[in-house]
């Protein structure tokens, strides 16, 4: 919105917020500064300072990129070595330059290069966008006042701690500043933190009276101070400081400190000084390297290498074993057994003096020679692969959220499998089930309730009761939808209140909605529109509800708010106006928060809003004429999911507010560190004796399709537990309402709330309370069990809610087990009112005990723990900043997304993964181990069954490109299919496809291809004509015939095995095939000394021969045979998952109707009277 069209109501808040120190925690005091930690010195606007030269502080240019010109290419080809196979092959190139090679030093260094340089190449590619970026931000400009006493611009990187800098409107602070000064007259300004912690509201921070009247450039010409204060530090929400200036010294604190990578808003300019500059900042001071996550399969993958190693060295153990032996008979008796070798005459290599060096040098060809088990270019393939498989799910437009214009993002690649095997989701509530855009439904006040609204709850506890709800939501809503309203009653809108018994309590009841807050208003002066920034979607709400019901905002400036309202005596809408003189702020501790004012006729007032739980117990013996009704109300508002705050207020007289304030101003001026412990209690002192009003309830309604979205995944067999801050009562029927709880299951409900306890909790004994309270979780834990165990015959499925303070003790290491097992054994999990920390810790506990991939999605900033704790962290891009995407793996718009992530994508990208590996090592073990036949053959030479550059090409272009087509395109299914039959998911859930059986089977089938290959091709040629001239098979014929049969059997092998072809498949299988003739054709071509033993073996030899044809098909059908068979067999009699909805698809619907899961199928899954028609 233009500047000019938007007209700010400023608000000084200079006062008002003296109570803002209980949204951080007071540091140590001003007492410890220039002590250790606090020794920073900081001379501002004389960054010349004789002493700020000595300090020597760093400048402001900051690299965020891994590496640099000098450490690139050692510190990359660490990253790369730090991978056992690269190590592997680098020493394996490193002795080819000996004579214990049995192949050219080109031959090994050539792939070995390529691959590593591929993914140097990606590396550097990543880190030069990431320096083009620094570079962007520290060449932004910013005016700095020069040692000519004159504002100039200069670039971020050379600002110096002690400059004054002058930061304009929308622009970011180039570093920490403390602030001096604004444009309005209080030092007032607005900055927008999203950078930092994710919020999108707007802070309010506010400069030291003392310097606040520095408003224009050249006041600064003279100014001169000096600031004492913290060392650098990562802590974001606190700041300990002094100015010392003409002579004073002041405190300085969080409110005066602008953070680099904020941004000035609603602002038109503030001045600031330097104090923490580049990598001090305390934004860089944070910007550590999330956790690092490695997929199952991957890390499955690293022992699956070491068994080739293994199998590896066995082979080459074998076969050095049998040529130690040969070695020793070739001279026996003084007979040469083998003349042919000269065994009178050799070198080291082959002694027959000396078998066992022999053996022992030959063990080290070997393990060169049998390195093509080992595949080379897996890692890299990978990295491809996934790299695309992400740019898909990126550009998924069935992901797409229309109202945000946001597309689902893979942050990370290197989790795409495992979305594809998730068992357990741990899910936050508010923003993430719900959209966490709060809209004022109904209302109690004087004991009546107010608002005809059915919310989503509401119908979904009617439908379980069978009732019929007379109106929707939607029938009520006549009038213009207003955002954060939806408030339907005759008897209260238009200025109908006025009418009704206790019209006087509800224009309090009102007046303390548009009063008692925090919200930011900014007016559109061109449409009149006025939009709310405020902390929390609660608070936009509440001053809605009240603008709408007729007491509207109409100025607020320094320390008052103007209200136009209705006056229920007269009739006539009038213009009141109230001086705000305290404001003691919301905090989770307090839980409530007050704002005390003086009105026109004199009167000073306190007015309050809160939870109930803290509320109810701070009214006066008068003020609880509406108790008992209000809390009815409450209770069925919380039954129907709605979020309440109950409403009070009270009258202060002059003597009591004048005492209080002087205490309070005190207190609120020191710099003890128990100053926040005594504003906690002077606010207590005061919220007291208040008369109730009555209550509010706000609707956080279901996202589209949540419902949905459970019911799939419990049908996929995936398992959902629901942590949330909200009370038990409106987290169970959020559940109910979101088919997590359904009607036929039975409740183990786990809470401390019992008169017990609470007679416990009066006393204050703590060790007793603790012990009891202890015996009774476990308690309740062992009779969960036991009702599990009696009903275990039955179909009866149970749900799980626990309170937080329960969760405390459940998560205690004695009992933690038992708290799991129970937990697990039940169909739904709901932990309420749970705290950041105990979100990870049960995350965690989910994720060792179950040892099975845990996927966690939330949308705040307490969420960030239990998704970093995950094994896969979605992040819901919602209302709540964006701190639980940037610290998440996956981002979406909405929760209804996650059923196309997981049962689509996910299956899509396990199966793709799985079956990409499986096919790697057998064609690895194919290729691998003919040369080991070969040299049983030729009594373990160490000679070559290939030439060189065949070995060398092998993976690297012969056989890669198909799979890596494989690990992009392939499909078992359909997306349309993959959400029908949720079941097809648990393939990954169960690892099915990547089983230990499963990979030995491929690796199995990879040497019985071997074993065809080398015996039929060498039974088959040998000895036989093979030349026009007569000629037999020669050796470097026979390698050609090998390797062609090698080339073919595993591309085809790719062809039978992709379940979804595309022209890129076919592309890549039959050109991959191609290639290698064409390669033989052109490296045949090139002189004897280059191409050795392929010197125009292909065009002279084997392409004019009839045989070497014949025998390529015929051991190319042999190879495919087993696995061919082994397929149809298992399809018809065993099918697996996917071929059940295979069949379905290609047999059609009479299929579909008949097709009934596995027992073991029908069993995992939850029932649901969907899923049981379908197989009725």
């Amino acid at each position: 919105m233009p500047g000019g069209m938007r007209q700010r109501m400023l608000i000084n808040f200079r006062e008002l917020y003296s109570f803002v120190c209980f949204g951080h925690k007071y540091e140590p005091s001003h007492a410890q500064i220039g002590q250790e930690g606090y020794s920073r010195v900081v001379y501002c606007n004389d960054p010349d300072h004789l002493e700020a030269v000595k300090l020597n502080y760093g400048g402001n240019y900051v690299s965020t990129t891994k590496y640099t010109a000098a450490n690139f290419i050692p510190k990359s080809l660490f990253e790369q070595f730090r991978r056992v196979a690269n190590i592997y092959f680098l020493v394996v190139a490193c002795v080819s330059f000996t004579p214990l090679a049995p192949y050219s030093s080109p031959s090994i260094l050539a792939p070995l290069i390529l691959v590593i340089g591929a993914t140097m190449a990606k590396e550097g590619v990543e880190d030069w966008r990431r320096r083009n970026q620094d570079t962007e931000e520290n060449n932004r400009k910013v005016k700095v006042n020069g040692s000519d006493y004159t504002f100039h611009e200069t670039k971020w990187k050379k600002l110096r701690v002690g400059d004054l800098v002058k930061v304009c409107k929308d622009e970011y602070f180039p570093a920490d500043l403390v602030l001096l000064s604004s444009i309005h007259e209080d030092g007032v300004c607005y900055v927008e933190t999203m950078n930092l912690d994710g919020e999108t509201n707007l802070k309010l921070k506010h400069a030291l009276e003392v310097t606040s009247h520095l408003q224009v450039e050249n006041s600064f010409q003279q100014f001169k101070a000096v600031i004492k204060c913290e060392d650098p530090n990562e802590k974001l929400y606190s700041f300990i400081g002094t100015l010392s200036y003409d002579g004073k010294e002041y405190p300085l604190s969080l409110q005066q400190l602008l953070l680099r990578g904020s941004k000035l808003k609603n602002t038109d300019y503030v001045f600031g000084v330097v104090i923490f500059t580049g990598h001090e900042t305390k934004v860089m001071k944070n910007a550590i390297d999330p956790p690092s996550k490695r997929s199952k399969i991957e890390k499955k993958m690293d022992k699956l290498i070491y068994v080739l190693f293994s199998t590896l060295a066995l082979i080459a153990f074998v076969g050095s074993l049998f040529f130690g032996i040969e070695t020793k008979k070739d001279v026996s008796g003084g007979k040469l057994q083998r003349w042919y070798l000269r065994p009178d005459d050799t070198t080291i290599f082959y002694d027959p003096k000396r078998p066992s060096l022999s053996a022992f040098l030959h063990f080290l060809t070997a393990l060169m020679l049998y390195g093509y088990l080992i595949p080379i270019s897996l890692y890299v393939s990978i990295e491809i692969v996934k790299v695309l498989q992400s740019i898909f799910i990126n550009q998924d437009q069935d992901m797409y959220y229309e109202e945000t214009n946001k597309l689902a993002r893979a942050r990370t690649s290197n989790l795409n499998e495992e979305l594809g095997q998730v068992d357990t989701i741990l899910s936050d509530k508010t923003g993430t089930l719900t959209c966490n855009s709060m809209e004022f439904v109904k209302c109690s006040i004087a004991g009546t309730a107010y608002g005809y609204g059915v919310t989503e709850v509401e119908r979904s506890l009617a439908r379980r009761r069978g009732d019929a709800l007379a109106e929707t939501g939607d029938a009520v809503n006549s009038g213009k939808s207003v955002r954060g309203f939806n408030f339907r009653d005759e008897r209260i809108m238009n200025d109908q209140w006025v009418n009704e018994p206790h019209s006087d309590i509800i224009q309090k009841f009102f007046r303390v909605l548009a009063i008692c807050h925090t919200v930011i208003p900014d007016k559109n002066e061109e449409s009149g529109e006025i939009i709310y920034e405020a902390e929390s979607p609660d608070e936009a709400a509440f001053v809605i509800a009240a603008h709408e019901i007729g007491f509207k905002i109409l100025k607020v400036k320094q320390e008052s708010i103007s209200l136009r309202e209705l006056d229920y005596k007269t009739g006539e809408k009038v213009d009141r106006k109230y001086k705000r003189l305290q404001l003691l702020e919301f905090s989770s501790s307090r839980k409530r928060m007050s704002v005390i004012v003086r009105n026109k006729e004199n009167q000073l007032l306190l007015l309050c809003k809160g939870a109930d739980s803290v509320m109810f117990q701070r009214l006066s013996k008068d003020g609880r004429q509406f108790e008992s009704q209000t809390k009815e109300h409450i209770k069925k508002y919380a039954e129907t999911g709605l979020r309440t705050l109950v409403i009070a207020y009270r009258e202060l007289g002059e003597e009591e507010y004048k005492s209080w304030e002087v205490k309070f101003s005190k207190v609120k001026t020191s710099v003890t560190a128990e100053r926040d412990v005594s504003l906690e209690k002077l606010a207590d002192e005061i919220e007291r004796d208040l008369i109730l009003l009555g209550a509010t309830a706000v609707e956080d309604k279901l996202q589209k399709g949540v419902p949905e979205c459970i019911d799939t995944l419990a049908q996929a067999g995936v398992r959902l537990w629901v942590l949330t801050g909200d009370k038990m009562e409106t987290a169970i029927n959020i559940g109910y309402a979101c088919s997590l709880l359904r009607e036929d299951m039975k409740q183990i409900v786990i809470t401390l709330d019992s008169p017990d306890i609470d007679a416990l909790e009066k006393q204050g004994d703590k060790e007793t309370i603790a012990k009891d309270s202890l015996e009774s979780i476990k308690k309740q834990i062992r009779e969960g069990m036991s009702q599990i165990k009696s009903a275990k015959e039955s179909d009866v499925k149970f749900g799980l809610i626990i309170d937080g303070k329960s969760l405390d003790f459940s998560l205690k290491k004695d009992i933690e087990k038992s708290f799991f097992e129970l937990a697990i054994n039940c169909a739904a999990v709901i932990c309420c009112r749970s705290s950041p920390k105990q979100k990870a810790l049960v995350t965690r506990l989910v994720k060792r005990e179950t040892g099975k991939t845990t996927l966690a999605i939330g949308d705040g900033a307490n969420d960030v723990g239990m998704l970093q704790e995950a094994d896969i962290g979605v992040g819901i891009s919602g209302v709540e900043g964006m701190q639980a995407v940037m610290a998440s793996d996956f981002e979406m718009a909405q929760f209804r997304f996650l059923e196309r992530l997981l049962l689509v994508h996910g299956h899509w990208c396990y199966r793709r993964i799985a079956m990409m590996i499986c096919y790697f090592f057998y064609k690895n073990i194919a290729f691998g181990f003919t040369l080991f036949w070969f040299e049983a053959h030729a009594s373990f030479s160490g000679q070559p069954a290939y030439n060189d550059w065949y070995l060398s090409f092998y993976n690297v272009f012969f056989t890669s490109l198909p799979v890596i087509a494989l690990g992009v395109f392939d499909q078992d299914v359909s997306a349309p299919l993959c959400l029908k039959y949720p079941f097809l998911y648990l393939e990954g859930v169960e690892n099915i496809l990547f089983s230990w059986s499963r990979i030995l089977g491929w690796m199995f089938n990879g040497i019985l291809t071997s074993i065809i290959i080398f015996f039929l091709t060498t039974k088959s040629i040998i000895k036989q004509a093979f030349r026009r001239d007569g000629q037999v098979v020669d050796y470097e014929v026979l390698g050609v015939t090998m390797y062609s049969c090698v080339v073919w059997a595993v591309n085809c092998q790719m062809a039978i095995s992709v379940n979804y072809f595309t022209w890129i498949h076919h592309f890549f299988i039959w050109g991959s095939i191609a290639l290698w003739y064409i390669f033989l054709v052109i490296y045949g071509y090139l002189p004897p000394e280059m191409s050795t033993t392929a010197y125009r073996v292909f065009l002279e030899a084997c392409a004019p021969s009839v045989l070497y044809w014949l025998v390529t098909l015929l051991v190319v059908i042999c190879t495919l045979l087993p696995y061919f068979s082994f397929r149809a067999f298992q399809t018809r009699f065993y099918p697996m998952f996917h071929d059940r909805i295979q069949s379905i698809q290609y047999e059609g619907l009479e299929a579909e109707n008949s097709v009934r899961l596995p027992r073991r199928v029908r069993k995992k899954l939850h029932p649901r009277e969907t899923l049981m028609q379908r197989n009725s």
